[in-house]
This record gives structure tokens, sequence and C-alpha cells, in this order.
């Protein structure tokens, strides 16, 4: 097993070029912005994400490579409020600066440091990826799987050619960022999730992080003009005591009341399978409380027709049925759009959505 474990990562480190996201700090080591861990790495060390390190004091990233493709329902990632119906073609590449043991994309995520998550490298360019999602007639391009935030290099040159092309960018991100690495994605990614796993330092450094960043970053990406969604899974006995729930979702409201959030059902997955299955009355009881603390957009995900009407998007004024939904499948869509102007040809700019029974606005982007 070491022998694989030690071609995989050899195999990875010719997949590289000098990254952008990062100095050199006064005593030559190098300091990786790429993610809110900012490892601190002298000559021929490698960053807590396993897939950064100091060659020569240069910085070499990922590069030219995916550990999967695949093309979803853009409602699978969970985008909600973002193109409905539209398909999304998901590329990922292999590692991760968390290390959770519930991790649904783990074969991935994990392949440097677990001997059993064995993704094999596919050699690959941007413009082949979006060649791809073009005959795959995707809406979107979305960075996932892995977490895109150590891979921020590749994934800016794929969008730089997937918006030539029209196409709408996404991350699908654990959001421990940093500054730096939200000011490089901005130009390029439209669509950005977070995982908000949970509201308690103690448990963020369980899975290998810290919580502050976490929020941080939330509030940059509103700031900064994302479209921003925010999922948490709710696992039992982790992170769904009720006051946990109270905090976080007055958090998210705090940030922005009209940020959907996703609730979404744990089942146990590779190192964690002990706690039980989420039920749909803990969907349902986590979701009343995100309403209490002044959400307008809470989601239940996960078990499909089994949460009552929390898979359907309601105008917040009148609770017209906007967007109805039965999993990632969009069975009706109302939402009124007010088309771009004229003056703008970027097919990647949304037009606004409104309900159209009583004309309040629906924030997301929309088509």
């Amino acid at each position: 097993m070491g022998t694989a474990m030690a071609t995989l990562a050899d195999a990875l480190a010719q997949n590289t070029r000098e990254g952008e996201l990062y100095d050199v700090l006064p005593d030559g080591r190098l300091r990786c912005y790429a993610c809110g861990h900012c490892c601190p790495l002298p000559d021929g060390a490698i960053g807590v994400c396993k897939v950064r390190f100091n060659e020569g004091g240069r910085l070499r990233v990922p590069w030219g490579y995916v550990g999967g493709v695949q093309c979803d329902p853009i409602e699978k990632k969970p985008f909600f409020h973002a193109y409905p119906g539209a398909l999304a073609y998901s590329f990922g590449m292999l590692g991760c600066d968390l290390h959770c043991g519930y991790c649904q994309n783990w074969v991935t995520s994990q392949a440097i440091r677990d001997p059993s998550a064995v993704a094999p490298p596919l050699s690959t360019t941007p413009e082949a990826l979006v060649r791809d999602a073009l005959r795959s007639k995707a809406r979107a391009i979305v960075s996932t799987y892995n977490e895109p935030l150590i891979t921020s290099e590749w994934a800016v040159a794929v969008f730089k050619e997937a918006k030539a092309a029209g196409l709408v960018t996404g991350f699908v991100s654990n959001g421990n960022g940093t500054p730096e690495v939200i000011e490089y994605l901005k130009p390029w990614v439209d669509l950005y999730k977070v995982d908000l796993k949970s509201f308690d330092d103690r448990h963020y450094r369980q899975l290998g992080g810290r919580l502050q960043p976490i929020l941080d970053t939330i509030h940059r990406l509103h700031e900064n003009g994302f479209w921003l969604e925010i999922v948490t899974l709710l696992i039992s006995g982790f992170n769904d005591s009720e006051d946990e729930l109270k905090r976080l979702t007055a958090f998210v409201a705090s940030v922005s009341v009209d940020i959907p959030w996703h609730v979404t059902a744990f089942h146990g997955d590779y190192k964690m399978l002990e706690p039980q299955n989420t039920t749909a009355a803990m969907l349902q009881r986590a979701a009343t409380i995100a309403h209490e603390a002044g959400l307008r957009y809470v989601y239940a995900g996960n078990l499909p027709g089994q949460v009552g009407d929390l898979e359907d998007t309601h105008c917040p004024r009148c609770d017209e049925t906007l967007v109805s939904r039965r999993g990632y499948i969009v069975r009706e869509m109302k939402v009124r759009l007010k088309p771009r102007p004229t003056t703008v040809t970027d097919s990647s700019i949304a037009a606004q959505g409104f309900c159209p029974t009583c004309d309040e606005p629906i924030p997301g982007r929309w088509d």
C-alpha cells in the first residue's frame, strides 16, 4: 500500500506547474494562500492538502488532470436558485485540506491520505473539458469532488475557457478560504456553495480545520457578489443540537436572510458509520429553527418526497410555489423573469427573478 501511495503522489507531483497563490516569507519559506491553513512551506515541504508543495523556492500546484468528471442536474450541487433544471458539468482533482470521516467524495478527496482511496489522474486540458461540457449540453461547469480551493489555479484556467464559451462557473467547497483566494476567484466564479459543517470550533478541529476561516469566507463571498448557497449535513450527536442550529442559522441570517440554506440528511459513509441516519423529522425540525432565525429560503435534501414542501422554492411574501422539485428533478418553474438588458451580450449574465403573483424579487441566477 505504501508503494501505491508513493506512486500516486509521484504521479501527481508530475502534474503540476508553478502556482500564483503564494508569497515568499523573509526566512525563505513560502506562504500558500489557497486555503485557510495558509501553510508556511520550507523547501521540500508539502501543504496540509498534500498536493501543493515547495520545490526549490517555487510553489508547485496541481495542473493538467482530473480525478473524475460527470454531468449532473445543477440541483445536485445543490444550487436551487441558479438555473433550475440546467445541467452542471462537474470536474474535480485530488486532495483536500480537511479529512472529514463522513466524506462522500473520499475516493478523490482523500486519495493522497488513504490507500483505499485511489482515483488515478486523467490527463486533460481546459479546452477539452469545456468542449465536453458543451457537448453534454451543460449550462454550468463546476469544480467539485475534491476541495476546489486547493486547485484554484487549475479551476481558473478552466473557467476562463468556460466563460469565453458562455458557460456559468461554480465552486462546491468547504469554504475554508482566504482573502487572497477569494480575490483571485472573483472574476471567474459565478456560483459558490459552502458546506457549513458545524458551528462549533471543536467539531471543525476534529475535521482538520477551524470554524472562523469558514465564517470569514462566507462573509467575503456575499460581499463580493458571488451567488452563495450554504449546505449543512445534519449528523445526529455531532451538529444537530438545538443550540448549535440556532447559532448556525442566526449567523447565516446575519449575513443575509436571502441566502438559501440546505439542511441535508446524513447516511453512514467512509469512516463514520455509527450515528443514526438523519430522518425527515430531524430535517423538518432544523428547517423550523432556520425559519425562526429569519431565513427566507430553507431546503431539506437527500430524502426526496419525504420532507413536505421543503424541496420547493416559495415566495417569502405570498407563499406561492415558484419552483416545484422532487429530489433533483424540477417539476415546475414559475419564477417570472425580467430579461437581461439588451446592452448585455454575455450569455452567462442571468435574468432577474420575480414572483408572478405578488411581484416580490426572488434572489438568484435565473434563466
